[in-house]
């Protein structure tokens, strides 16, 4: 695998850091929690990626959001500051420590009315849910994303956003599976099964960004 030049990679770090100097700033509990969670390793969406979410619950105004990959609830807490009044969150995660510490949040931020947290596995908590939802985000173990999208499909309604996150893997996908260390072979072919299915998928109109690790944002067609 070629690494990139280091002058390159100084390039595009300053110019993150400029677009997000132009950005609104988030409030200060959602700063807090950026900052948490950085200290303690917990992977959340990136400034950049958050700037897109921000914009997309903004200007769709969804009523109905699922989530797939709830961590810490950073990303959920986000989507409910942005979204309208009487929007309702449902997110899934699985990890028990993180579901401990995202229902702590939801609490100590007074969003527990408005977001439902569903422990356990989503391969398993998908089926069971009715929808329709307006908006799914996609951020869970970047392996099972090709495994939820049937389920993400159903779920969603037409004229729906899904928003996959992660989908770059540090750019280990535009690689040769024989490029990637073996033990990430498996998920570099799954995530690249999953973009060839949300691009080629007629039901679609999916534009992938190059923000954070890599953003995915399909349209369903009405």
């Amino acid at each position: 695998m070629e690494f990139p030049d280091r002058r390159e990679m100084e390039k595009e770090e300053r110019i993150d850091s400029f677009i997000e100097s132009m950005e609104e700033a988030d409030p200060p509990f959602l700063q807090l929690l950026e900052k948490e969670a950085s200290e303690a390793g917990v992977p959340i969406i990136r400034p950049r990626t958050r700037g897109l979410l921000r914009f997309m619950i903004e200007m769709a105004a969804p009523m109905e959001i699922l989530e797939v990959g709830t961590a810490v609830g950073y990303s959920a807490l986000v989507m409910d500051y942005y979204a309208p009044e009487g929007c309702r969150i449902t997110t899934i995660e699985k990890m028990e420590e993180r579901i401990c510490k995202a229902g702590e949040n939801f609490e100590k931020y007074g969003a527990s009315d408005r977001i439902t947290l569903l422990a356990g596995d989503a391969g398993e908590i998908l089926p069971s849910l009715e929808g329709p939802y307006d908006l799914i985000f996609m951020d869970a173990a970047k392996g099972q994303y090709i495994h939820f999208l049937p389920q993400a499909k159903r779920l969603l309604k037409k004229g729906g956003l899904l928003i996959s996150d992660n989908i770059l893997q540090e750019e280990a996908v535009l690689e040769s599976r024989f490029a990637v260390t073996r033990r990430n072979r498996t998920i570099h072919k799954r995530m690249r099964e999953y973009l060839r299915a949300i691009t080629s998928d007629p039901d679609y109109r999916t534009l992938v960004l190059e923000l954070g690790d890599g953003t995915a944002v399909s349209l369903k067609k009405n």
